[in-house]
């Protein structure tokens, strides 16, 4: 898969050591000399094309025509809408990710400017803080399917009302499964007759709209 990444600043460079590990083709755009050095010393040379990301010309130069993705992940949200709507309306890429900087910029971010996925880190990352408070000794380790589903880790406490419990006999809420138990530095995948112990450490995939009451199974019950 092609994947045009605009903008190669640390987004962007990440992003496209991620995908070129996963096996991608990936094409990275700017026109920073600065910047520039550093890519050519971390990506393949053919994988940086140097220039404005906005421009339909570098665009095409880049293989946009042949790309299945393009993410904008300059810092400036008015390049990022250009790219994105550039990128749709234009090209007719068939995905569009575009990041924004500025929180208050957000509502710009739709499908009628070009973007699929839209990525408001400060937003996020407010919203993981605010989710993390709430939900005890409960970690989010990944968001999938745009946020409905989360991957998330707990250590179950010693006076967890379902301590010395087999899975079969523990009623988890719906759309949850623990795909994992760790027990002193061991994996285990777990079956309907694991026993539940106390610190283990649960790898749990559940609709993100469950995972309070999931918690409420393996934590404390006297600091509800």
């Amino acid at each position: 898969m092609l994947v045009i990444v605009v903008g190669g600043g640390k987004t962007g460079s990440h992003l496209a050591n991620l995908l070129l590990a996963d096996g991608h083709e990936v094409r990275v755009i700017d026109d920073r000399p600065g910047l520039l050095e550093k890519l050519s010393s971390e990506l393949p040379k053919d994988c940086v094309i140097i220039g404005d990301g906005s421009s339909p010309t570098i665009l095409e130069q880049a293989g946009i025509k042949n790309a299945q993705v393009v993410a904008a992940v300059t810092g400036s949200d008015e390049t990022n809408l250009v790219v994105t709507s550039l990128a749709r309306f234009e090209f007719n890429v068939p995905r569009i990710i575009g990041r924004v900087n500025n929180p208050k910029n957000a509502w710009l971010f739709t499908s009628e400017m070009g973007v699929d996925v839209s990525l408001n880190q400060s937003d996020i990352l407010a919203h993981l803080v605010a989710e993390e408070m709430s939900l005890g000794d409960m970690m989010t380790l990944l968001k999938l399917k745009r946020g409905e589903f989360s991957l998330v880790e707990e250590k179950v406490h010693p006076k967890a009302s379902n301590l010395g419990k087999t899975l079969t006999e523990i009623t988890l809420p719906p759309e949850s499964i623990i795909v994992a138990v760790i027990r002193d530095h061991r994996l285990i995948v777990p079956n309907g007759q694991t026993v539940i112990n106390a610190h283990d450490e649960l790898l749990m995939l559940s609709r993100t709209t469950n995972l309070q009451s999931l918690s409420d199974l393996f934590e404390n019950p006297e600091e509800d």
